[in-house]
């Protein structure tokens, strides 16, 4: 099986980091649910709704600033990386980023491929990154964790599964990867 991943929110829990720097920003005063939910829509999403479009350079200083051990991996990820033939990334996250987490984790010898921000293809739900993906590595299953990771792929015909959530489009639900092997592998 040939997995492409999304990043953030779907291999690692990175959401309450980004929280913290945008109630940073915000003051402490900030509800953090609030801004926990508006993240995971999306980044621009949050910060368009926070009206901090602006504050776009404190925000990246203080995003670079995240030590990699701030970025848990969610709990049975890596068995699922184990088990698969292929896993690719794609995120708007910058290579750089992505990198310095994998290679915390050592789990950068799980990945064949990535596309990213730096890459220049256009944002999701733009098929155009998948579509690489796809015709280089023949993607089994798309994971992500919002409904836009998982458009692009239902755009190309392949199967998508959606992490800690509910998605009308997704063809698998999980809310736990220790669910994989039973729900997704033996259906």
């Amino acid at each position: 099986m040939n997995i492409l991943w999304d990043f953030d929110g779907t291999l690692f829990d990175t959401y309450p980091a980004y929280t913290k720097i945008v109630s940073q920003v915000l003051g402490e005063a900030a509800d953090k649910k609030e801004i926990y939910a508006k993240l995971k829509i999306s980044y621009s999403h949050a910060l368009d709704y926070y009206n901090i479009s602006n504050k776009k350079d404190e925000l990246n200083q203080l995003k670079n600033e995240i030590a990699p051990q701030e970025m848990i991996p969610f709990d049975h990820v890596e068995e699922i990386l184990k088990f698969a033939n292929k896993n690719v990334i794609m995120t708007h996250k910058h290579r750089a980023g992505v990198l310095a987490i994998l290679k915390y984790y050592g789990w950068d010898q799980y990945f064949v491929d990535m596309v990213t921000i730096d890459d220049g293809y256009p944002r999701k739900p733009d098929p155009s990154a998948y579509l690489y993906l796809h015709t280089k590595h023949k993607i089994d299953l798309v994971i992500g964790d919002r409904d836009l990771d998982l458009v692009p792929a239902k755009k190309l015909g392949i199967p998508t599964c959606m992490f800690q959530g509910q998605s009308d489009i997704a063809d698998y639900h999980l809310q736990d990867y220790s669910e994989f092997f039973t729900h997704i592998i033996h259906s």
